[in-house]
């Protein structure tokens, strides 16, 4: 049984992934670029929106390597 995406921010967001090792590299307008120390990962871009689109979430997630149970266990 697959989880739902959660309704998080861009915040919330970044908050999370820098729980698994990211950190925030650069910012353009609204949009954070973070990377893994290990640079193993893709970089993942993340707007800083009130709210991402699960869609936007889904590809964040899957650039990060994480599946929905892992990220909800991170919030």
């Amino acid at each position: 049984m697959t989880l739902k995406l959660p309704v998080v921010s861009g915040s919330d967001c970044i908050k999370a992934l820098e729980k698994i090792g990211y950190i925030v590299v650069r910012q353009r307008g609204s949009h954070i670029r973070l990377k893994d120390k290990s640079g193993k990962l893709s970089p993942p871009t993340v707007p800083g929106h009130n709210e991402l689109r699960p869609g936007l979430l889904r590809k964040i997630l899957n650039d990060a390597g994480l599946t929905v149970e892992d990220f909800i266990s991170l919030l």
